[in-house]
């Protein structure tokens, strides 16, 4: 009786021993649980999983953190009705006028706590009515503060209490292959966070703004992302998603973001100045080719030709001449014309800059004081979304 026992615990102790090393080693061989439903199939169950800890690689926390800041912008716009809508005789040739509103759809991000929402003008440009949806559900008027056409953005303004605010980044970090999420609404059917990489920087001359300096991207930008938020895997704000280039209207993967850098400054003077003050210096630029350069009698490689400068104006004044070529503003290159634009846009009216350039085969520099450059003329974009 006694050698029973003994051999019975000797057996118990190595099964226990044995399992404790499955579940330290294996521990899915333990957890996995096979059931069957009717007798007929077998089902194999994962473990749960802890919804606090984010599976590896998972891009949920930037996504949580930057989602709530990010809203819905709902237009509308009064249908234009032709002065003789009402006349029986208007009518009996070309019928009944739609009375309906026009309504357009986008996106936005709250940058402050005071309520003031970043967003493209084309957004909310020529609307009537606003409404901003939270993506808590609270929905309300919103207000137009002030736009700049030039780069395609909008400043608006709403009023409740705790507002949900996104963290702005430093956009002139980015590098090439940066992962990058977006948030927006596209085609209304409610807030959606796509990824993919940073597939390029400092992109113009594409004839979507008077200053284009885009990130480029292929996380999926559709129509009602315009004014969304492209962020980075901190949750930190890079840019606003302004543009696709699209064959069928849907993401094909080339979507352009206006950087966060440029919006500060758009936000920053538009809230404390009612606009942007850009630099402008009166001269007609080209981008230089062997034709202008014998033309002009220049030897240069590389720069900005000027073909034409105004009279009395701030280049006039400094001493540029038609067929001088600027090569660089202040420590700024400029290699062609959207990059001239860009530098001299960025600096402060009445504040003197150095400029390099070349005439004929000698180089120089000049002090120019740049002016204050003229509001651009509203542009005609109907019914664009994207």
């Amino acid at each position: 009786m006694k050698r029973t026992w003994l051999l019975f615990a000797q057996a118990v102790t190595v099964l226990l021993a044995a399992y404790f090393v499955v579940a330290t080693l294996k521990p899915e061989w333990i957890n996995k649980r096979a059931t069957s439903l009717g007798g007929v199939v077998s089902i194999v169950e994962a473990p749960a999983s802890n919804p606090n800890i984010a599976a590896p690689g998972s891009l949920s926390a930037p996504a949580k953190k930057a989602s709530p800041a990010v809203v819905s912008i709902n237009t509308s716009k009064a249908a234009q009705r032709h002065p003789r809508s009402n006349d029986p005789w208007f009518r009996f040739f070309f019928g009944d006028q739609d009375d309906q509103p026009q309504v357009g759809l986008g996106s936005g991000v709250i940058v402050s706590p005071d309520g003031y929402i970043l967003t493209n003008n084309h957004v909310v440009e020529g609307a009537d009515e606003i409404e901003v949806t939270l993506n808590d559900s609270r929905h309300t008027r919103g207000k137009v503060i002030g736009t700049d056409p030039d780069t395609d953005l909008a400043v608006l303004k709403i009023e409740l209490d705790k507002l949900p605010v996104i963290v702005l980044g430093d956009s002139d970090g980015l590098q090439v292959g940066d992962q990058v999420l977006a948030i927006g609404n596209p085609f209304g059917v409610g807030q959606t966070v796509t990824s993919g990489i940073v597939s390029a920087l400092g992109r113009n001359q594409l004839g979507i703004n008077n200053f284009e300096n885009f990130i480029q991207t292929d996380a999926a930008i559709n129509p009602g992302n315009s004014g969304g938020a492209l962020i980075d895997v901190n949750g930190n704000l890079q840019g606003i998603n302004t543009a696709i280039y699209s064959r069928s209207g849907g993401s094909m993967g080339i979507g352009f973001a206006i950087p966060v850098s440029m919006a500060k400054i758009v936000l920053e003077g538009i809230v404390k100045e009612g606009q942007v003050r850009r630099g402008w210096i009166g001269v007609e630029p080209s981008d230089l080719s062997p034709e202008l350069a014998e033309t002009f009698g220049v030897k240069a490689d590389s720069g900005v030709i000027i073909t034409g400068v105004l009279q009395n104006g701030p280049a006039a004044k400094a001493g540029i001449r038609p067929g001088d070529v600027i090569t660089s503003v202040g420590e700024k290159k400029t290699d062609n014309v959207q990059a001239l634009l860009t530098a001299v846009a960025g600096l402060k009216p009445g504040t003197t800059s150095r400029f390099a350039l070349q005439r004929g085969s000698d180089k120089m520099e000049l002090d120019v004081t740049p002016g204050l450059r003229p509001k651009s003329p509203v542009r005609q974009v109907p019914n664009q979304q994207e």
